[in-house]
Parts: C-alpha cells; sequence; structure tokens
C-alpha cells in the first residue's frame, strides 16, 4: 500500500502546489482543512480516492489526531496574516504548529515538513514573527528532524502579493506602499512544494530560507509587474506613521464590527513587518542546497498577470495592430 501523508492547510496556496507533488510521488493525501466541501478542487490532484478532503480544527487535539491516522508523514501549511476571531496568531502559528508535532511525536509519524516565514524571530516587534518562531521552537521540541521551511513572498497563480498590487493599478494613476525600501525576495510556489516534498520523502531535514533570484526592494518588485502588466503608475511611498493611523483604522473597523467585516486591507502588525527586510541570509541553508534552481519572476508573472493588462488577453495583439502599416 502506498504510503500516506497528511497535509494541514493542503487546499490553501501553497498546500495544494505540495499535495499535487505528493500524489505524482505516488503517496495517498490527505488534506486537513475547515472546511472540506469548498477543497473539493484538491481531489482531481490525484487518480481516484488517493487525494480526499477531511475536516480538521488545529485547535483541537482530537480532530489534529483524527486526521493523523495512519500517516506516514505531516506537512503543516497552516498560517494567517490577520488574526480574527479565535484564530490568532498565537493559537495558530504557535500552539497550532505545537499540537500538530506534539501528536506527530507520540504517535510515530516518521517526518514532518513545517511551513513557517521567513523573518521569524522571537525578538522581533511583529507578532505574526515573533509567532513564527514560537511555532518553530515548539515543533523541533517535539520532533527535532523536522524540516523548517522559511519562505520570502510567495508568487504563483493565485498569490496574495502580486495579484493584489496588480490590482489595485487598474484603480488609478497612483500606487500607494508602505515599506517601499523594503528588499524581499520572492520564491516561486512550486520550488517551496519541491522542497517540501524533499523533506516529505526523506531526503533533507533542518532549517531553510528560501528565495529566488530576484532580492529587491518593494518599489522595484512592483515596477517589474507593472512593466509585466503594461500599466504607467507612480508608486507613491506612504511613511510608516501614516500607514500606522490608516492600519489603526482598519483593525477598528474590524474589532467594532466583531468580525464581520475582515481588514484585508493592511494591519498594525504587518506595518510592523514591513520595515524588516525579507530576505535569505548568508549563512543559511537554501534551495540551492536540496538541489532546487530557484525560479525568476520574470519566467512565471507573464503567465497570469496578463489578465491585468488594459486588454488583457488581447494586448499584445493590439500592440502589434498598431505597427500595420495601411
Amino acid at each position: 500500500m502506498s504510503k500516506l501523508v497528511t497535509i494541514y492547510g493542503g487546499a490553501g496556496f501553497v498546500g495544494r502546489y505540495i499535495a499535487r507533488r505528493m500524489a505524482k510521488e505516488g503517496w495517498r493525501v490527505r488534506v486537513a482543512v475547515r472546511r472540506p466541501n469548498e477543497s473539493m478542487h484538491v481531489k482531481v490532484y490525484g487518480s481516484v480516492g488517493q487525494v480526499e478532503p477531511v475536516f480538521c480544527n488545529i485547535r483541537d487535539d482530537a480532530s489534529v489526531a483524527a486526521v493523523m491516522q495512519g500517516a506516514d508523514a505531516v506537512v503543516n501549511c497552516v498560517g494567517v496574516l490577520n488574526e480574527t476571531g479565535k484564530n490568532s496568531f498565537d493559537a495558530v502559528h504557535a500552539e497550532g504548529a505545537g499540537r500538530i508535532a506534539r501528536i506527530a511525536a507520540e504517535t510515530g509519524v516518521g517526518k514532518m515538513v513545517h511551513i513557517s516565514a521567513l523573518g521569524a524571530d522571537a525578538e522581533a516587534e511583529s507578532e505574526y514573527q515573533q509567532t513564527k518562531a514560537a511555532g518553530e521552537a515548539a515543533v523541533l521540541e517535539h520532533m527535532p528532524g523536522a524540516m523548517i521551511l522559511r519562505p520570502s513572498v510567495i508568487f504563483g497563480s493565485e498569490d496574495g502579493f502580486f495579484n493584489r498590487f496588480a490590482s489595485m493599478s487598474r484603480m488609478g494613476w497612483f500606487l500607494p506602499v508602505v515599506g517601499a525600501e523594503t528588499k524581499f525576495q520572492p520564491v516561486y510556489v512550486e520550488d517551496v512544494a519541491k522542497a517540501a516534498v524533499a523533506g516529505v520523502t526523506g531526503e533533507a531535514s533542518g532549517i531553510y530560507e528560501l528565495g529566488g533570484p530576484d532580492a529587491d526592494t518593494l518599489r522595484n518588485l512592483i515596477t517589474e509587474m507593472l512593466g509585466v502588466i503594461h500599466r504607467r503608475r507612480v508608486i507613491v511611498n506612504l511613511p510608516f506613521f501614516v500607514a500606522r493611523i490608516m492600519a489603526f483604522f482598519f483593525d477598528l473597523m474590524q474589532t467594532v464590527s466583531f468580525g464581520l467585516v475582515t481588514n484585508a486591507v493592511l494591519t498594525r502588525d504587518q506595518v510592523k513587518s514591513l520595515k524588516v527586510d525579507n530576505v535569505v541570509s548568508g549563512d543559511a541553508k537554501t534551495l540551492a542546497d536540496l538541489g532546487i534552481r530557484p525560479t525568476a519572476m520574470e519566467a512565471v508573472l507573464p503567465d497570469y498577470l496578463w489578465r491585468y493588462r488594459p486588454s488583457g488577453q488581447y494586448d499584445a495583439i493590439k500592440d502589434s495592430a498598431k505597427n500595420l502599416r495601411v
């Protein structure tokens, strides 16, 4: 019988790519999510019955243990960018990760891969980064042989980074950003998935920082994105003190609405994170140590950002038509 991997958060942006690759490796894949009925898209990643979404609440021991039964390996992809309800940073990033690792150790699961984040630091100003560090510590406490992946901002068809800025560019001539001079090192989601597979199959373990070949300021990354979608915009760098005020009111709207209005624009914690460069450190193990050649943004962005061009898929045709002589 083929081996089984349980992927917590396996229907999300990163998790779905890991699930697809594990299915191609011949593994049975159990995708643990809060809403299985909304995650049926993962079933087509393998043959009939090979990939199955199941209900799981990572805040509950019994729920985590139930979906881990019989698993040879586990992957934790669960994370939040904004605290909503009971899904606080601590409950998800620290307690949730620790719970999965503890139960994996208790049930004899052989391998674990934990998706953390570049910038995870117990001494960071951002609570997101603090709890990511706490989650790593909890995982290693129970599963010292686990693989921990720390990706920079991740790009790909369903990303919330380039898609977000590309969408904003359609709203006017000015594109406001926070932390325009902060550096990032975007990494392709397929490369992250390849790294995770190496951990599940036992080819690698330890902590890896994942970044692509393009490390640059947020301003320059957005400029490159604008070139891909054929739009000219003035990038306006909002001072951090202005961003903090804006984020305060966005957070307040979420609070006074009792969560009915979710702050998907900018949080105070995100402002704190944007002050710190998000690039791979010089002494870290990287994709290269896994034998993975990082994918450049220019090779991928046009494949999914074309829909933000002024004429979408017909933009290139219209440009060619301008050169025709009557």
